[in-house]
């Protein structure tokens, strides 16, 4: 039996994107044999290229991401044999996940309603923009638009009360709601084995905006008045703030504890003076003249490269947070020795290392990542980055017939792309 938490678990992932894809990815990490579908011309993710705060890379690093370690199959679900094909996997699976919107759903027959007949195990897991319910239930949206935007997030998080809105990175919002939903299977799961029956779960990228800002929300909600932040120099305190050494390098000091930690302070930055300055000797003195005091902090830390003020925070044991960039991330032994960054052994992934899934269960281990699954009985589809060799039994059923099984090693030619949609439907191997 295999060591894996989920060996033996078979999820079919027809989600798109990010936010879907992450809770599957996180099973397939754990042993899921996870079974990914794509419409005939692919995921929109998968060959998404530029844009905004996107990367320019030879590898498709996002698919790597939100995608490796699946199976993979394209389908035309809007085709009876597309749906045919997909409701005899269902069958067999223990869960589907899909991302798909609402009023889609019903056009394709992929709702609960149309699923749950078919096998009173399943697990059916819903992610929406703007949840299941509501006028607004069948909008769609992004986790910059329905998570970061609509919750407060976007303008709380802005520098000063004058600057503009923040934008979000992609897929900021994304991977945390991914972990969300896969929370939700879990639980499912887990009731499943308790009942034998199946059951629907959802979350949205809305209610995981609101669970990031709940504090901020929750004031609201009781009648306090919510500010933006100051400017960085006119903290409520400054010792937490944001501050910058000679080499450049910005950090974040963050003692809380004003009484205890004061005087460690004073002793690590050199300046025990301060310590008798009346308008710093009181905590609550320290707070009324924190315009004050942000200037000398300014100087004091100017005057070190960030290496040397790091040892000497830790040293005296002071709460402190390095504002890191990602190129550090190649070299941070903290990523790796706490399996935050895992290696990837695939010369098509043009990495070394991959971020992890961000849980882990004593003892039990995850599959090392990989971009493609090889070998395995199905049609498998994908650039260089995510294409798997074809197995016998595949080769014999594309010989067979052709012009009825969709094949994606690393591009399509479009003729064949025009006579298979001609041919009107998806043929694919038995995967049970």
């Amino acid at each position: 039996m295999s060591d894996f938490l989920l060996a033996g678990i078979r999820v079919i992932d027809a989600a798109s994107f990010i936010a879907g894809p992450v809770a599957t990815t996180i099973m397939a990490d754990l042993g899921a044999d996870v079974i990914k579908i794509e419409p005939p011309d692919g995921d929109p993710y998968r060959n998404r290229t530029g844009g905004p705060g996107v990367a320019e890379s030879p590898y498709n690093y996002r698919w790597i991401i939100d995608n490796r370690t699946k199976r993979g199959l394209a389908l035309d679900l809007r085709q009876p044999a597309g749906r045919a094909v997909l409701y005899r996997l269902v069958e067999r699976a223990d869960v589907f996940v899909t991302n798909t919107p609402l009023e889609s759903r019903a056009r394709l027959g992929i709702r609960w309603p149309d699923l749950a007949p078919l096998n009173p195990r399943l697990v059916y897991a819903s992610m929406t923009a703007y949840g299941e319910r509501g006028d607004e239930a069948p909008r769609t949206g992004f986790d910059a638009t329905a998570l970061w935007a609509r919750t407060g997030l976007m303008d709380l998080v802005k520098p000063s009360p004058d600057s503009p809105p923040a934008r979000s990175l992609p897929g900021m919002g994304d991977h945390p709601t991914g972990v969300s939903l896969f929370a939700a299977i879990m639980t499912a799961l887990y009731q499943r084995d308790r009942t034998g029956r199946g059951t629907m779960v959802s979350t949205s990228l809305l209610a995981n905006g609101l669970w990031w800002n709940a504090t901020q929300i929750q004031a609201a909600l009781c009648g306090a008045r919510v500010e933006p932040r100051p400017p960085r120099e006119e903290p409520a305190t400054a010792l937490a703030n944001l501050y910058r050494c000679a080499d450049g390098r910005w950090f974040l000091l963050n003692v809380l504890n004003d009484d205890r930690d004061w005087p460690h302070l004073l002793k690590a930055i050199g300046r025990p003076e301060l310590g008798t300055d009346p308008r710093f000797a009181t905590t609550p003195a320290r707070r009324a003249n924190a315009r004050a005091l942000v200037p000398i902090f300014d100087q004091i830390f100017a005057a070190r490269p960030w290496a040397e003020w790091r040892e000497i925070l830790n040293q005296h044991r002071l709460t402190f947070g390095e504002v890191g960039k990602v190129d550090d991330a190649r070299n941070d032994p903290q990523m790796i020795a706490s399996g935050a960054l895992v290696p990837l052994d695939d010369p098509r992934a043009g990495a070394a290392l991959t971020v992890a899934s961000p849980l882990w269960l004593e003892d039990v281990p995850k599959v090392a990542p990989r971009c493609a699954h090889r070998g395995e009985p199905a049609l498998a589809r994908g650039r260089p980055e995510g294409r798997a060799p074809l197995s016998a039994r595949a080769r014999r059923a594309l010989e067979r017939d052709p012009s009825r099984a969709r094949l994606r090693r690393g591009g399509d030619r479009r003729a064949d792309r025009r006579a298979r949609r001609r041919a009107g439907q998806e043929r694919v191997l038995r995967l049970a």
